[in-house]
């Protein structure tokens, strides 16, 4: 009984000595960008799992005594392991990555959980493909408040509210694009199909891209690598009609479960001259190659990434826009005289132009827990564009422009949040090197020059209530001109005495000069996000930006042969000073499926606003060209933007998007020239998800005449029937309102093929558009059908 007794007591004194040796272990988890508390976490100690509240907080309250696996898991967060050793009370704090499936870098539209005041469309990667085979200002033209600007219907750039040039910064991965310094004619060198999406930012609240982008911001963002060890890629087939080509693209990631990726892809395209309704226009085919190239390892913590891009271009100019006799020129825009059509060819002959841009990039990122996220950047960027004229003799196969452009970029950026407010900062410098070759033999358009830049920004963003969000941002640039330049002694003689400290030396009627020109700019915005309920969104965005006059504005000097323009700049142009207010309403209503609209009112005001308007018609022995000239005015820009939806079933829905504006000379009291005409956008599209993605879609684009325009017409002298007579140029009038219809369907044909059909201007409407610069000499391109299959794998 004894020997009993003592057994059960040492059991008891085990059992008692055990007891003692567990301990509470209590803690909180919180996101680790803006430290806001997670709840609903999930923790796991040993067998034990435990679930956080509303405050984040979580408690063991007896864990034996031992060495453990720690996880931490929330929805949409990366699961948290650590080991821990339990061997007293522990009160600990885990710190957990909340927007690990969003885009890892910072994404304007991505990175921050309260909306901010900014106004964004965006082109998802399903819109992409639907139309890679455009270029990118024909494919954001689908946006309301966004058209484009053509030289021809191979060259076109994004304007948006009336803006564009260098008003409208391109993003390619994070890099501005460095090549519209020469004019607004040089549309971007980007490939669309590189791009998971794209987003377009309205008006100049977007600081941290820079003071330039007074118009807008076009941001293009690749895809994100998975978190796993794979290989994906696609293989794209696609043949066009119109111009009887075709387009191959492929790429390919393969990725690895610590985050390592390397990826890369290319495209070629080749098409013949392109087709207008009943006529081919002789020399405006088109061959286009690409290749891009990246690898990194991109953590939550920290990351890297090296990136390589390269486009080739070449682009034939139609040669009924550069005409040899006045005569000629003013029947072909008075009279609507077509010249060189009818004889189709793949060949790219003179006129044309090549272009090469060629983009490097390296960047890095650190989080650090109490300091915020550090980054830094650098990008190299290197330009080559030749111009190719009609010339004899031993220049035939000489360019007459050729213009190279090397670009240094970096940028150093720190982003603080916390649970009610964040705010972003940076500092960035910048060189610009354009080199204008003389073996030309012809005057340079733009002259030799340095640029050197330097800039500083910080965008504050707080969380005034649930409701209430608000953001204000501030940034300084400034940039320095150093260039060489020979004028026309009888051009000189306007700017002799306003610097005569840029006069250098006299030679034969040239002077040659030597231009030192400083900017200083200081540009904000404050902006408002109030939402009303789960249905109605207000936003409200005021800004005012000062950007200097690009390159082109300042020293262009001759002929432009891919616009078939002469362009004058000014040199004692004054930096661009503007003011821009932005206002946006978005509600949805139950009815039917659900409805959904926005209305989008904006206001812009200048009292320095660079604009280009025709001043002149010069004779050459190249041709005869109208002379464009830069000048500053007090001008005003106000317009709306509309969109609805519409969805009557699951699988059916109606897209409408309404823009118009109106642009003013205050100064001269007259309409701005080249501003977008009112149009209305509309499209049915179903879509099963179950039947392989089956679409089907149905677009209709109306543009009405822009009854608005400044009256710049030219004259003219010809010897006609043996008298010298002087003719006026009708260089104002625009073209007529016209409505087009577009088609497209697609579906899955297996699992990874995918099929997709589009045909572009059904009734083979012919038509122009105000926009085109070349609409004197051609109009828009006829029917086109592009059919596209596509491989993944």
């Amino acid at each position: 009984m004894k020997f009993t007794f003592n057994i059960l007591l040492i059991l008891f004194g085990f059992t008692f000595f055990s007891a003692q040796q567990t301990f509470k272990i209590q803690g909180k988890i919180i996101d680790f960008h803006d430290k806001i508390p997670l709840k609903n976490a999930t923790v796991k100690i040993g067998n034990q799992t435990e679930t956080s509240d509303e405050k984040g907080n979580f408690i063991f309250k007896a864990i034996e005594k031992g060495t453990y696996t720690l996880l931490a898991s929330h929805p949409d967060c990366e699961t948290l392991s650590e080991e821990i050793v339990v061997d007293k009370h522990l009160e600990i704090t885990l710190n957990l990555e909340h927007h690990i499936s969003e885009i890892e870098t910072v994404k304007i539209h991505a990175i921050h959980k309260k909306e901010g005041s900014v106004l964004i469309k965006t082109l998802n990667k399903e819109e992409i493909d639907r139309n890679s085979t455009e270029n990118l200002g024909n494919l954001l033209a689908g946006i309301s408040g966004v058209t484009a600007l053509k030289t021809g219907n191979n060259i076109s750039k994004p304007v948006i509210h009336g803006l564009y040039g260098t008003r409208v910064s391109i993003m390619n991965n994070g890099v501005k694009m460095a090549e519209q310094e020469w004019g607004v004619e040089h549309a971007p060198n980007v490939d669309v199909k590189m791009f998971e999406h794209i987003d377009v930012v309205k008006g100049a609240s977007a600081l941290k891209y820079g003071n330039e982008s007074v118009g807008g911001v076009v941001i293009l963002e690749p895809a994100i690598t998975p978190k796993k060890d794979t290989i994906l890629g696609r293989l794209k087939f696609s043949g066009i009609s119109n111009g009887k080509g075709g387009e191959v693209a492929v790429d390919v990631a393969k990725t690895w479960e610590n985050q390592w990726f390397v990826k890369s892809g290319g495209s070629y395209k080749k098409l013949g001259d392109q087709y207008i309704p009943h006529h081919t226009l002789q020399n405006t085919g088109a061959e286009v190659s690409s290749f891009d190239f990246s690898f990194g390892n991109h953590s939550f913590k920290q990351g890297f990434d090296v990136f390589y891009s390269g486009i080739q271009q070449e682009f034939g100019i139609f040669k009924g826009a550069h005409l040899g006799g006045p005569e000629d020129f003013y029947k072909a825009i008075n009279l609507g005289q077509p010249y060189f059509l009818d004889e189709f060819s793949y060949n790219i002959e003179n006129p044309k132009q090549e272009v090469s841009h060629h983009l490097a990039k390296i960047s890095a990122y650190k989080r650090f827990y109490n300091i915020g996220k550090i980054s830094l950047q650098y990008s190299f960027q290197l330009n080559n564009r030749k111009e190719y004229d009609i010339r004899k003799g031993d220049l035939s196969e000489t360019p007459s422009m050729e213009l190279r452009l090397t670009t240094h970029n970096a940028s150093l950026t720190h982003l603080l949040e916390r649970g009610k407010w964040n705010i972003e900062s940076g500092i960035s410098v910048g060189l610009q090197d354009n080199f204008p070759n003389p073996a030309t033999k012809a005057r340079r358009l733009i002259p030799d020059y340095f640029r050197y830049d330097a800039g500083i920004f910080s965008v504050f963003k707080f969380q005034i209530n649930d409701q209430l969000n608000a953001e204000a941002g501030a940034r300084y640039d400034f940039n320095r001109y150093d260039a060489y330049k020979y004028y026309d002694a009888s051009v000189w003689e306007k700017y002799a005495n306003l610097f005569p400290e840029f006069f250098l030396k006299e030679s034969d009627s040239r002077v040659l000069t030597h231009p030192v020109l400083d900017y200083h700019n200081f540009s904000g915005n404050v902006g408002f996000n109030y939402l009303l309920n789960k249905n109605w969104n207000f936003k409200l965005n005021f800004s005012r930006a000062e950007r200097a006059p690009n390159a082109a504005e300042l020293f262009a000097d001759g002929l432009h042969h891919s616009a078939a323009i002469m362009e004058e700049g000014v040199l004692n142009m004054k930096k661009e000073s503007i003011y821009h207010l932005n206002f946006s309403t978005i509600a949805k209503v139950d009815f039917m499926k659900g409805l959904s609209f926005e209305i989008n009112p904006y206001l812009m005001f200048s009292d320095s606003f660079i604009n280009q308007i025709p001043t002149g018609v010069k004779s050459t022995n190249r041709g005869v060209f109208v002379v464009w000239s830069y000048q500053q005015i007090r001008a005003r820009i106000f317009g709306v933007d509309a969109d609805a939806e519409l969805k009557f079933t699951d699988q059916l829905k109606l897209n409408s998007s309404f823009s118009t504006l109106r642009g003013d000379d205050l100064g001269n009291q007259e309409p701005l020239i080249l501003m977008m005409p009112t149009n209305w956008r509309n499209s049915l599209e179903w879509k099963s998800e179950k039947a392989g993605n089956l679409f089907v879609k149905l677009e209709n684009e109306t543009v009405f005449q822009q009854k608005r325009y400044p009256i710049r017409n030219q004259n003219v002298d010809f010897i006609e029937n043996g008298t010298m007579v002087t003719r006026e140029i009708d260089y104002s009038s625009t073209p007529a309102s016209y409505s087009i219809f577009n088609a497209a369907f697609g579906f899955d044909v297996l699992r990874n093929i995918n099929f997709n059909f589009r045909v572009n201007n059904i009734f083979n409407t012919s038509y122009k558009e105000y926009l085109n610069r070349l609409r004197y000499f051609m109009p828009e391109p006829g029917r086109n059908f592009v059919a596209t299959v596509q491989f993944k794998f």
